[in-house]
């Protein structure tokens, strides 16, 4: 009860909880709907009782579980190419740098204090306006770290939007990227220059069991960097709030693309000054979760697709308009959805483009707060009912459903055909 109320009021009470034993408790339970791991699904008492008592060893079955599936997803990608007869090498641990990445990142909220504030001060010490910021950064990147920058405006497939050559200390970045792209990337660049120190600290303390994953997130925290010193902690918040949070005018007035306003709202947790919760996702047109950041209570598959009933699928049948949606999940607690297709083209018509929605919600109590529920107010019919996967949900009544929630058996009538052709056994 306390904790919910501290949510409620943004009551800061880390000295009490810091949700640890929540994100805990639903990595667990997602860890042991694996069938690979457990048969039954574990009552809720038991989850609890072991996240309590043993949360080293329910950590340990979390690691175990994802170590499982990075190692099926390894073999099965071997035996792919063995049965194509192709002669190409599997990937080793296929996405499991990735994922232990995320879960750090679930793990602290998404939010980093020390880089934070530090982006922030650096910030205020360049003194720049959106329109200016990119002249600053190259001018603090050649006096300060003497580094050469180029624009390099050629045309090519394999063209990098940014380029550090160490030898020459020349950094190129994609004249073809648009604005903000090439701000961001002389922000990362400073980043990993300024920011090292901070950066390893942090890694130390992650204590990530390969060095892939230290890699995977150096490169993260360098982005955390980059989106705090384009969007500043306190000021971006003022402007949020003034703004009530429209994704449009917040990324004018920073010079940030769509993505990169979304995502610096997920971050917005700095202990007495913190923002609205959202969650962030970012999907490709097969459905896979790309990026994922949740400060809500709402947590995403870590492996499969996320529920076709949300509107973050719908999106790339809409492309460029903000589609608004409530969303109700299993455990009740109800969201506003956002969802917009975004497209990166290159130049040149045979370039490839990149299509992707990205995905920011908060709970429907928070919503007031956010330009986008305006004169939006669904009756309950019009409320989508999700969940976080298939594999994960226990709805019995959904006509969209892939596949039996894991560890649930399943009645199938020969004489009766429905949407789905199963009916779940409690």
């Amino acid at each position: 009860m306390l904790v919910e109320l501290a949510r409620v009021f943004r009551v800061d009470i880390s000295q009490f909880s810091d949700n640890a034993e929540d994100r805990l408790l639903v990595d667990l339970r997602d860890a042991l709907a694996d069938s690979a791991i457990s048969s039954t699904a574990p009552i809720s008492n038991e989850l609890e009782a072991a996240i309590q008592h043993t949360p080293n060893i329910a950590r340990a079955i979390i690691r175990l579980q994802a170590a499982h599936r990075a190692l099926d997803d390894k073999y099965q990608s071997l035996d792919q190419t063995l049965s194509h007869s192709e002669g190409l090498q599997a990937p080793g641990g296929v996405m499991f740098p990735y994922e232990e990445v995320r879960d750090f990142f679930h793990r602290i909220g998404n939010y980093i204090d020390v880089l934070d504030r530090s982006a922030e001060t650096t910030r205020e010490e360049l003194g720049a306006d959106a329109s200016q910021l990119t002249n600053a950064l190259i001018e603090r990147l050649e006096m300060r770290h003497r580094l050469s920058v180029r624009v390099d405006r050629t045309i090519g497939a394999e063209r990098p939007i940014r380029h550090f050559d160490r030898a020459s200390r020349t950094l190129y970045i994609d004249g073809c990227a648009d604005a903000s792209s090439q701000t961001f990337a002389l922000a990362h660049q400073l980043a990993q220059l300024q920011a090292a120190d901070l950066a390893r600290d942090i890694l130390v303390e992650a204590t990530f069991r390969s060095a892939d994953a230290n890699a995977v997130c150096s490169v993260a925290l360098a982005n955390y960097f980059a989106g705090a010193l384009v969007m500043p902690y306190r000021r971006f918040l003022d402007a949020a709030r003034s703004h009530r949070h429209d994704l449009g005018v917040l990324s004018h007035l920073f010079g940030a693309s769509l993505e990169q306003v979304a995502h610096r709202l997920s971050t917005l947790q700095r202990p007495g000054s913190q923002g609205i919760p959202f969650y962030f996702l970012r999907i490709d047109r097969a459905g896979n979760i790309t990026k994922r950041h949740s400060a809500t209570r709402l947590r995403f598959a870590r492996y499969g697709g996320a529920c076709p009933l949300w509107n973050v699928h719908e999106a790339f049948e809409a492309p460029d308009r903000m589609l608004v949606q409530v969303v109700e999940m299993p455990d009740g607690v109800r969201y506003l959805s956002l969802a917009q297709a975004l497209t990166k083209a290159g130049i040149g018509h045979s370039s490839a483009k990149r299509r992707y929605a990205i995905g920011l919600g908060c709970e429907l109590a928070d919503a007031g707060q956010v330009v986008y529920a305006d004169g939006f107010l669904p009756n309950p019919q019009a409320i989508a009912r999700i969940g976080i996967s298939c594999r994960l949900c226990e709805r019995d009544d959904c006509s969209q459903r892939a596949f039996p929630p894991a560890g649930s058996a399943i009645d199938i009538d020969p004489d009766i055909r429905r949407a789905v052709p199963y009916r779940i056994v409690e």
